[in-house]
């Protein structure tokens, strides 16, 4: 029998709750950080201000204000259309770069930039439409460096905690996206954005001096985005720091051997081709849902910019509260429950909203002047915050569940990907329904389908996950 001592295990090294929790809380400042491009740029004050300068510009054109209307809402999609093809397209080559190199950090830097260069140029949007096109295509520049920057970022979230605690994590961290977001439109609603008045919602004049007749108020939320990205995400900078990975294939034809590999597989791996199927579908609806949920009330229901702001708040509000106990329940039931509850509310709302003008709600007439329609839109602005935020939450835990841990950058490349790819679809289908029937009600109806399509091909998806 060998006598040869076998040596002491090295001892551990003492874990830095601090540093821990420091580094939780960076990753939180991302969504604080980044989420005021969404809900104020793509929702709630650019988009439907956007909306309002397309159509009078198409008006002044010679069009109806009805086709206007429609004219509007298909250039907005179509912007977000090309987006999201570039989006598609680069998403997963970059996340598998990202996992052979060993560096992510650099990439959200550079996209940052994106970001805060497309947010900044949103202040030329003149009301007179002299640069439509090009705040068109500052908008998607901007969107752009908003949605990598999220893929990296997403990809750290299994280091974060153990898996039981991914589902909190991610609804926590949504939570924080949502409060940030509504924090930012209620600044701007009462400081910046004037309304037909000339004033804020508070009866105050545009700060800083800002002109409301060139709507520099509304037009300061480009800049005023772009700074509050700055600054919020300096403790992302100071207090994220990514673990030290060996480089494998750095370079950018290795990393398209290795997706393309790794996309041939992805038949005989039935939960995860199934997941990405399924939340192609029902993300690419909920995102349309959210891009043009402020240009609805102000096509359909003659909303002014002020109050479109106030119906953000109350959906980032529900948003931010939702979000924080989907996330608690998610962690508890896991991630596929709550995402099937998520699009079968979604799915009732869609049906209520498509009913709804403002002469009447599914058939039923209402008095001339009647506040039912504007009531019934905040209900359903509060509830699709709600859903939407548990089911963007949600759906980033089981991406977690189905995330092999030596290539977490390029599974959330895929993700990111499968959100992507038909990034088309949703916008192209309204503005496709839109043309046809001439009605920007009737232009959201196939997003119900969408939704439909998602949830039954969550059939074949494993609620415990899939990583290899």
């Amino acid at each position: 029998m060998s006598t040869t001592a076998i040596p002491p295990a090295p001892p551990r090294q003492p874990v830095d709750l601090r540093a821990v929790k420091r580094r939780v809380w960076g990753w939180w400042a991302f969504d604080w950080a980044s989420q005021p491009y969404f809900t104020l740029g793509l929702t709630f004050i650019f988009g439907p201000y956007f909306a309002a300068v397309a159509t009078e510009t198409f008006m002044a054109q010679g069009l109806a204000e009805q086709a206007a209307d429609a004219r509007a809402q298909s250039l907005w999609s179509l912007g977000q259309t090309v987006s999201g093809l570039l989006i598609a397209l680069c998403a997963p080559i970059l996340g598998a770069f990202a996992d052979n190199t060993g560096r992510r950090m650099p990439w959200i830097v550079t996209f940052s930039a994106f970001y805060v260069a497309g947010a900044l140029a949103l202040w030329f949007m003149l009301p007179d439409g002299s640069f439509l096109v090009g705040a068109l295509i500052a908008f998607g520049i901007g969107l752009i460096g908003a949605e990598f920057t999220t893929i990296f970022t997403n990809s750290m979230l299994p280091e974060l905690g153990e898996a039981s605690a991914i589902g909190r994590l991610s609804g926590t961290g949504f939570a924080w996206g949502y409060l940030g977001g509504v924090l930012a439109l209620f600044i701007m609603l009462i400081f910046f954005a004037e309304g037909e008045s000339g004033t804020t919602f508070v009866g105050l004049d545009p700060a800083f001096g800002l002109d409301p007749e060139a709507r520099e108020g509304t037009r300061f939320v480009g800049p005023f985005v772009a700074i509050w990205y700055v600054v919020f995400m300096i403790p992302f900078f100071l207090w994220v720091r990514e673990p030290r990975r060996p480089a494998t294939h750095p370079s950018f034809g290795a990393a398209l051997h290795d997706l393309l590999q790794t996309v041939k597989g992805l038949p005989r791996r039935v939960s995860l081709f199934a997941y990405l199927g399924s939340s192609m579908f029902y993300r690419d609806a909920l995102n349309a849902l959210y891009g043009f949920g402020g240009t609805y009330a102000v096509l359909v229901l003659n909303w002014s910019i002020t109050q479109v702001g106030v119906f953000g708040i109350v959906g980032a509000i529900t948003s931010a509260v939702a979000t924080w106990i989907g996330g608690k329940v998610d962690s508890k039931l896991g991630p596929k429950p709550v995402i099937i509850g998520a699009i079968l509310i979604l799915m009732a709302v869609c049906t209520v909203v498509l009913g709804m003008t403002r002469e009447s709600i599914w058939g039923i007439a209402l008095a001339e002047g009647s506040s039912a329609p504007d009531i019934t839109f905040y209900i359903c602005g509060a509830i699709i915050g709600g859903a939407g935020g548990v089911l963007q939450s949600s759906s980033r835990s089981m991406m977690v569940r189905h995330a092999p841990p030596a290539r977490p950058t390029e599974a959330f490349g895929l993700y990111a990907l499968s959100g992507k790819a038909t990034a088309f679809l949703g916008p192209a289908l309204i503005g496709i329904t839109t043309w046809l029937t001439e009605s920007a009600r009737l232009g959201m109806l196939p997003l119900i389908g969408l939704f439909a399509v998602g949830l039954i091909l969550l059939i074949w998806v494993r609620a415990e996950g899939e990583k290899a």
